[in-house]
């Protein structure tokens, strides 16, 4: 029997009461007694570890509601731009990856921001003065649009005359020249051709994910991109490969991917198929799940492919014939959900613009009238614009708010390539947290990496100031929609746990529950709320076993 015991600290319970205590002991890798010393006095005489907190802050492990790992860990290994910033510092390190690398016909990696390019968009030019007739495919950060070079397109066939496919767009120049930049499903055109992954690399993807989250205090996350269509390497038997082997010490919900080429008459081969992978993934054991199913139904605001229920706007103001795409159309998107619903798989929409977010709502409205109640943990993930009329339907639903807090700062992807293209009054109501909260709607929190840090306390920074923690003397960014710090803290434990399907036996500190807890090297409510980034985590528990500690 292995008994820890924490004490002398501020330890937020998250529980329904959003409790405090100052000492907690652990047995076996379960909460054993919450409150304080005398509490945990009987357990200290017998304990292996006794941790003074001194203070700080122990509180309940994180889990991210919607997040890549294994993409993140790939990128990570790969030509990783997300440290950079400006153009030149790309091709910088575009530069050095070939450089040690001459064998290499492929560039891959990714994380670029829109941000660092005149409009957003990067040109073929620039890749082939530093990259030749190498092979390249960059995804950007939020991953809905990829940079490539010209002999790419080429290789591709893609021209002047190439079409436009149904759920994407070329990008083009005055001429109707492809620019090297691809959004959405013409990301496909290049992506079926470059080289997959090995199953290997996968599994080396999940460990450097893991041990990465974990050192920020993640011990769950629901993964929002799991293929199991396709033959060959697949992120679900890396899963499947490390639960086997016995090192995914992570909680793990995979979200198995929705085909949004699928018709009315595929609907009920698909949810039939999928059943079967969630029922053999049971089987399999308990770490990893897949409870749930990912509908991406638009894209992004700064491509113009976020579904809008009025037309974006051009850079000077004036209404476009541009409102977005629907990837799945309404009846398709309403008979799926409904079916999903009654095989008891919880949905997990991709929703960034309001009318996304109204037809996923609908559908969901739908699912109800035909099956009931059912209780699955459906959620919408984004909600970057949600229109007004709609924010009380989610309470109403049961359908939980999964928010990437992290987004909802004013940085330069917001302020040129977001709100001017969106306009007055919709622009006032980006990421309106503080709205779905009053209105009772459950929360649930991730980061969405690689797209944006994994780091869940500089979500929380910007959650409850409306700023980054790099940049605290920025004008908050609609305050109004700003969250406090127990509930945003909550979202990012309780709340996202509840929609993982693992609510019973992790998320809050809690008699019987997994010891699944961050000890921080300090307490971020006795210090101003400016300073939340500033924290960072020391230790990490999965079930009592610590996975990671500083230094």
């Amino acid at each position: 029997m292995t008994t820890t015991v924490f004490h002398n600290g501020a330890v937020f319970t998250a529980d329904a009461a959003r409790s405090w205590a100052s000492a907690v002991a652990v047995v076996d890798g379960r909460i054993a007694a919450i409150g304080g010393s005398d509490a945990v006095t009987p357990f200290v005489r017998r304990a292996d570890d006794v941790v003074d907190l001194d203070g700080r802050a122990l509180w309940p492990a994180f889990h991210d509601a919607h997040a890549h790992p294994v993409n993140g860990g790939l990128e990570r290994a790969r030509c990783d731009l997300s440290g950079d910033s400006s153009a030149a510092g790309y091709t910088a390190r575009i530069a050095e990856y070939l450089g040690s690398r001459p064998d290499r016909e492929w560039v891959l990696g990714g994380g670029w921001s829109m941000e660092a390019f005149p409009g957003g968009r990067p040109t073929r030019e620039a890749l082939d003065a530093v990259t030749g007739d190498r092979l390249v495919y960059l995804p950007n950060r939020d991953h809905h649009s990829a940079w490539v070079n010209s002999r790419t397109l080429l290789l591709a066939g893609i021209d002047a005359s190439t079409p436009d496919p149904a759920d994407g767009r070329i990008e083009r120049d005055s001429a109707g020249r492809p620019t090297g930049l691809l959004h959405e499903g013409a990301m496909d055109l290049v992506a079926a051709r470059a080289p997959q992954p090995t199953q290997e690399e996968y599994d080396e993807g999940l460990r450097e994910a893991q041990h990465h989250l974990h050192a920020l205090g993640v011990v769950g996350w629901q993964d929002a991109m799991v293929r199991v269509q396709e033959p060959g390497p697949t992120v679900h038997e890396s899963y499947l490969r490390a639960q086997a082997a016995g090192w995914l010490t992570a909680h793990v919900a995979g979200a198995l991917w929705w085909d949004r080429d699928c018709d009315l008459t595929g609907v009920a081969d698909q949810v039939a198929a999928l059943a079967q992978r969630r029922d053999e993934a049971r089987v399999a054991g308990s770490r990893y799940r897949t409870e749930s199913v990912k509908i991406m139904q638009d894209g992004v605001v700064e491509t113009f492919t976020a579904a809008l229920l009025e037309p974006y706007l051009d850079r000077c103001g004036h209404r476009t014939a541009n409102d977005g795409l629907s990837f799945l159309p309404v009846d398709v998107l309403d008979s799926a959900t409904a079916a999903l619903d009654a095989a008891g798989f919880g949905v997990h929409f991709h929703a960034l613009g309001d009318r996304a977010v109204r037809e996923v709502l609908d559908a969901l409205t739908n699912a109800r009238r035909l099956n009931g109640a059912t209780g699955n943990r459906h959620h919408l993930a984004h909600l970057q614009v949600v229109d007004p009329a709609d924010v009380p339907r989610f309470a109403r639903l049961g359908a939980t708010a999964n928010l990437q807090a992290l987004w909802a700062c004013h940085e330069p992807q917001m302020d040129e390539l977001s709100i001017p293209f969106l306009g007055s009054p919709r622009a006032e109501r980006q990421y309106p947290f503080g709205d779905l909260h009053r209105a009772g709607a459950t929360l649930a929190m991730g980061s969405d990496w690689p797209v944006s840090s994994p780091d869940p306390l500089a979500a929380l920074h910007v959650a409850v100031n409306r700023t980054a923690p790099e940049t605290p003397a920025a004008a908050p960014f609609l305050l109004e929609q700003a969250l406090s710090l127990p509930v945003a803290l909550a979202a990012y434990t309780a709340g996202s746990a509840h929609i993982d399907g693992i609510d019973d036996r992790s998320g809050s500190i809690t008699v019987g529950k997994d010891a699944d807890l961050v000890v921080l090297d300090r307490n971020p409510f006795a210090a101003p709320p400016c300073e939340i980034g500033e924290a960072r985590v020391q230790r990490t528990y999965v079930a009592g076993r610590l996975v990671h500690a500083a230094g």
